[in-house]
């Protein structure tokens, strides 16, 4: 858990408004939702109050035992169908220890979630993920450098233009396993949740 400094407070204070209004919203405790996310309780609260910088993981693990999609808790919500996110305005979800960046740039809630990401690895960088909600599919494409993708035991080199769509309801990954920075566009499909 990171604590929250000024440049993410106000999305941290947006996401904690959201999962508490969802929260309050189907009259689960703040246990419950902590055992459906697979989260411990002082998460859930310091999530509600603000007070955290929660990973991607704990993001996801969290967006899924409600039921929702990522984007329904770090996207501004939509006045209408059209939402325009400019250059630099996307959410950074994940930084690497070298600088890099995984940026929700859009999404789409419908029963269904579909989120558009950009990725940025320096050299060595790399990014583990616990599956996703079932039925899950993740589509990369490299658009820079080198990207070593791996779901369940298969991992696949790719070079820029290369293109995969894999499994992201495994333990699954992405790692900068060359000498430049690497550049991927990732786009990851969630079933409708109330179908399980």
């Amino acid at each position: 858990m990171h604590y929250v400094t000024d440049p993410t407070r106000s999305l941290s204070q947006a996401i904690g408004v959201r999962v508490k209004r969802e929260r309050t919203a189907r009259r689960w405790t703040l246990d419950r939702l902590a055992e459906a996310a697979s989260v411990s309780r002082r998460m859930v609260v310091n999530v509600e109050k603000g007070e955290a910088n929660p990973s991607v993981a704990t993001l996801v693990r969290i967006s899924d035992a409600l039921g929702i999609g990522l984007p329904s808790l770090v996207e501004t919500p939509a006045t209408s169908e059209t939402r325009i996110t400019r250059n630099g305005e996307g959410s950074s979800l994940w930084r690497g220890r070298k600088g890099g960046q995984g940026i929700l740039l859009a999404g789409a809630q419908t029963p269904e979630s579909l989120e558009l990401w950009e990725w940025t690895m320096l050299p060595d960088e790399e990014h583990h993920s616990d599956p996703h909600a079932a039925g899950t599919r993740e589509l990369l494409q490299v658009r820079a450098g080198t990207v070593s993708v791996w779901s369940g035991n298969h991992v696949h080199a790719l070079s820029a233009g290369d293109a995969i769509v894999f499994a992201g309801d495994a333990t699954h990954g992405y790692a900068n396993t060359g000498t430049e920075s690497a550049v991927f566009s990732l786009a990851v499909f969630k079933p409708d949740s109330t179908k399980n």
